[in-house]
């Protein structure tokens, strides 16, 4: 039908441009967070670019189901604005009419969006804690990266060394214009030398420093001691941490998720059973929310329609966090709000519907015989 095939082709030319859109921006906030998490150490470096596309891949359901929104909203406002629903209506075709196409149109990205909150959203929160995980067991000298100030595992020392000379920290080469703060019960030191090189003895690692001073505050008497050096040795207490990983609810599969009884277990199941129920609810929302006066000069649909998109995600956190802390059961938070708004969202349809009908057959009462 001309109808349906128009229809779902526009569908799928603004999901793809509004997809775009998010996308860019979503990546761009994302990569200044990852940015900021290597600078304070907690990333790897040179495991940004990696991290970034995990944490894409993570949010790339909400995503998805704000683009399928956004587009189900822009497209059937348009046609509301240029009277193009007005010609289906008087042509015999409802409101609700509307849902088929839309459907058929969204049913793949419903599917995607399933499939990624099933098994991509864990395995990509798994990924990204063996990413932390990994970078803050290395050792310390093994976490200097050249350019960036980097501190130890137990914040006791804070080191620096210079580009030049140095291909990835001090494990690969000699380092030039070294820097080391230690602060201790004792006292605060700084050490600063040209350059600087890792020297093993047996099962000790030595940290040699050459040409460079040391400078040494007493913390009980406040006593300056400063010292220069031609060659330095430090033993470095360079321990990888023994410590595994701590598994999150976040990272643990669906299926374990539906095995475990515990709370946490099913806050983190009414997040992603919310996820899917709310892709499909704001598919009827939009559908209801993009009508239109094509005589008002200015256009709100989209505003609500953004503002319910964020009331209904916030809500679906608020009920994770219900769940999570024990004060409302798993099956309560999840069919409360889901068929609520389904409700609201059908309720909304019935009224678009009726109110359309009415608008087009006014009535006749009054009307000569």
């Amino acid at each position: 039908m001309v109808f349906d095939s128009s229809l779902r082709r526009e569908l799928s030319r603004s999901f793809g441009a509004t997809l775009v859109v998010i996308l860019t921006i979503a990546m761009t906030m994302f990569l200044i967070r990852t940015l900021r998490q290597a600078a304070n150490g907690v990333v790897a470096p040179q495991d940004v670019v990696l991290f970034l596309g995990l944490v894409v891949l993570g949010y790339l359901p909400a995503l998805l189901s704000l683009s399928l929104f956004v587009a189900v909203v822009l497209t059937l406002g348009r046609m509301y604005r240029d009277s193009e629903v007005v010609i289906w209506l008087t042509s015999g075709i409802g409101v609700l009419r509307f849902l088929r196409p839309v459907l058929r149109m969204s049913w793949p990205v419903l599917a995607v969006i399933v499939a990624l909150l099933w098994f991509a959203w864990p395995w990509g929160h798994r990924q990204m804690q063996d990413l932390r995980d990994r970078f803050q067991q290395r050792s310390d000298l093994s976490r200097v990266t050249p350019g960036v100030f980097q501190s130890s595992a137990d914040g006791s020392r804070v080191f620096f060394v210079e580009r030049a000379g140095l291909e990835s920290g001090l494990d690969h080469g000699t380092a030039r214009n070294v820097f080391i703060l230690t602060r201790t019960d004792r006292g605060e030191s700084v050490t600063s030398a040209r350059s600087g090189r890792l020297e093993s003895s047996g099962s000790d690692r030595m940290l040699v420093l050459e040409r460079g001073q040391r400078n040494e505050i007493s913390a009980p008497k406040g006593d300056k001691n400063l010292s220069r050096f031609e060659s330095y040795r430090v033993l470095m207490e360079d321990r990888l941490s023994a410590a595994g990983p701590t598994a999150l609810p976040r990272t643990t599969s669906t299926a374990e998720l539906l095995s475990a009884g515990t709370p946490a277990a099913h806050g983190e199941l009414a997040w992603r059973l919310g996820l899917m129920a709310a892709a499909f609810n704001l598919l009827l929302l939009g559908v209801g929310l993009a009508a239109s006066n094509p005589r008002r000069p200015s256009n709100w649909n989209l505003l609500f329609a953004l503002l319910a998109f964020i009331v209904y995600f916030n809500l679906v956190t608020v009920s994770q966090g219900w769940v999570a802390g024990g004060r409302v059961s798993l099956p309560a938070a999840v069919l409360g709000l889901h068929l609520g708004v389904l409700a609201l969202a059908l309720a909304l349809l019935w009224w678009r519907d009726h109110a359309a009908v009415l608008r087009l057959w006014p009535s006749r009462r009054g009307a000569p015989a």
